[in-house]
């Protein structure tokens, strides 16, 4: 594992969940590394693959940084619940993208290096 952090999600401004992709947001320490990561979240004792994203959303010119939680194949509404999440691989740096259809074909692929990091764990 790189590290661990946790915290109560919160509503933001729902723009993963129009780009496709919700996520659970989560205050965190500035010290965190950003990037783009692959975890575990873990919600009521249960722990669920997950994408991970720290940092500052530069795409949409924002410069607070947070953490995002993407958890596959997830449809709970999980606001104010207690989150922990263990990042175990980084995946690629943080940076802007010139649109936002480039972000979500970026996170596409994101999501597929992610569940082909799972898949490789189960085999």
């Amino acid at each position: 594992m790189l590290f661990s952090f946790s915290g109560i999600v919160k509503k933001h401004l729902q723009r993963g969940g129009k780009l496709g992709y919700p996520t659970a947001n989560v205050d965190i320490d500035q010290n965190t590394p950003d990037g783009i990561y692959v975890g575990l979240a873990t919600i009521d004792n249960v722990a669920y693959h997950s994408l991970i994203f720290i940092g500052k959303p530069l795409t949409f010119d924002e410069f607070d940084k947070k953490a995002e939680v993407f958890i596959l194949d997830f449809k709970k509404d999980i606001y104010d619940k207690f989150i922990e999440v263990n990042v175990y691989k980084k995946l690629r740096d943080n940076i802007k993208f010139d649109s936002k259809e480039l972000l979500i074909k970026q996170i596409k692929e994101d999501e597929s290096q992610a569940r082909k990091y799972f898949d490789n764990l189960l085999q």
